[in-house]
């Protein structure tokens, strides 16, 4: 196991070097839907266990992702994709009480993003499961669209209204397994924050790949818990091992 603490210079397989914690500057458009709870749960690792939308409901949160700058533009900018199942390591609580006293993370199940570099860097120093994809992203004033298309077969359209924002410093984190060992990274963000809950202002097309027949299989639904966007630095740190 090889591990990594905050202050480390890391050299990744594509010749890249950043360090850690990694500050990025970016703009997020996501949102938080209700999920079949068994299907949810069949996706984390040991250790971990969804954070209920409601008595009978998961939680799952989807990210459209544009990246403007790596660390000290340690790597051209990309654009990602992610799937993610808010949880928490220490069993049953009631339903959204985590994500309401910030005591959860989220584990990673999909990430596709743009470019190998970028496809590295999380691999190697976090462990996300990263692959690379086709993903458009299609702004205007009020609405993010993102496309994602892998292996020539596409995985979701999924379209996000803008949220009024406001200035914001928050804290969270990410769960994935590295080496075999479940960890949480640090994640802290400095920006505009939006977020408008119970909102019918988003859609989700899922496509023909295999990643959306296990998304289908999730029944997300039509409407969100929340709605949300995040403009500005995101800072990860080195991944810590959770204690089980």
């Amino acid at each position: 196991m090889t591990k990594l603490v905050d202050g480390d210079r890391v050299r990744l397989s594509t010749g890249h070097e950043v360090t850690l914690p990694l500050a990025t500057e970016a703009t997020v458009a996501g949102a938080v839907f209700p999920a079949r709870y068994e299907v949810a749960e069949s996706l984390l690792p040991a250790g971990l266990t969804p954070v209920r939308a409601t008595a009978r409901r998961a939680a799952v949160v989807l990210l459209c992702v544009e990246y403007h700058r790596i660390g000290d533009d340690a790597m051209a900018p990309y654009d990602e994709f992610a799937v993610m199942i808010p949880a928490t390591p220490d069993g049953r609580r009631p339903p959204l009480l985590p994500l309401l006293t910030r005591g959860a993370g989220a584990y990673v199940w999909s990430l596709p993003v743009t470019t190998e570099p970028a496809r590295a860097l999380g691999d190697e120093i976090w462990g996300y499961p990263k692959t690379v994809a086709d993903i458009a992203h299609c702004d205007d004033p009020t609405r993010r669209e993102t496309t994602v298309v892998e292996d020539g077969d596409r995985v979701a359209t999924v379209g996000i209204d803008w949220p009024r924002t406001w200035e914001r410093r928050e804290r969270f984190g990410g769960y994935a397994v590295r080496e075999g060992r479940l960890e949480r990274t640090p994640v802290e963000f400095q920006g505009k924050l939006g977020a408008a809950p119970l909102s019918g202002r988003v859609d989700v097309d899922l496509g023909d790949h295999e990643r959306a027949d296990t998304l289908r299989s999730l029944d997300l639904g039509s409407r969100s818990i929340l709605r949300f966007s995040l403009e500005g630095r995101i800072t990860y740190g080195a991944g810590r091992a959770v204690e089980r």
